[in-house]
C-alpha cells in the first residue's frame, strides 16, 4: 500500500465544519466525493476556496478531498477556505504571512443572532399601536 503524505486542516464558519486533507497533485478538489463544480454551483463560492491557493501562489499544486457538514453555501464555502488555509500552513509554515495578511486563518466569529420570545425575528418587533 502506496503511503501518501496528506496534511489535515478543519476550518469552521457560521455553523458549517469542513475537515480537509490536502495532498501533493494537480488541483483536484473533491467534497463529499463530488467534483468542485458540482458541489458549488456558483463561480462566486468557487472563487472563494481557491483563494488560499491564489495568495500563496500554489494554484494546482496540491489535490483537496474535504467532508463538510452544516451550515449552507456560503457558510460550506467559507470554512472550507479555513481548512484550507489551515492545512497548507502545515504543509509550509513560511506561507503564514501571506495567509495571515489576507485573513484566511481567523475564524469569522459572526454567527446568526437567536430569536427572542415576544417578537417574530432576532430584532424585529412586532408594530406598535398607540391606539
Amino acid at each position: 500500500m502506496a503511503v501518501t503524505k496528506e496534511f489535515l486542516g478543519t476550518g469552521r464558519r457560521k455553523t458549517a465544519v469542513a475537515r480537509v486533507r490536502l495532498a501533493p497533485g494537480s488541483g483536484k478538489i473533491t467534497i463529499n466525493n463530488r467534483p468542485l463544480e458540482n458541489y458549488f454551483p456558483t463561480d462566486a463560492l468557487r472563487m472563494v476556496v481557491v483563494q488560499p491557493f491564489t495568495a500563496t501562489e500554489s494554484v494546482n499544486k496540491y489535490d483537496i478531498r474535504a467532508n463538510i457538514e452544516g451550515g449552507g453555501p456560503a457558510g460550506q464555502a467559507g470554512a472550507l477556505r479555513h481548512g484550507i488555509a489551515r492545512a497548507l500552513l502545515c504543509v509550509d509554515a513560511a506561507l503564514r504571512p501571506a495567509l495571515k495578511a489576507a485573513g484566511y486563518l481567523t475564524r469569522d466569529p459572526r454567527m446568526r443572532e437567536r430569536k427572542k420570545y415576544g417578537q417574530p425575528g432576532a430584532r424585529k418587533r412586532f408594530q406598535y399601536s398607540k391606539r
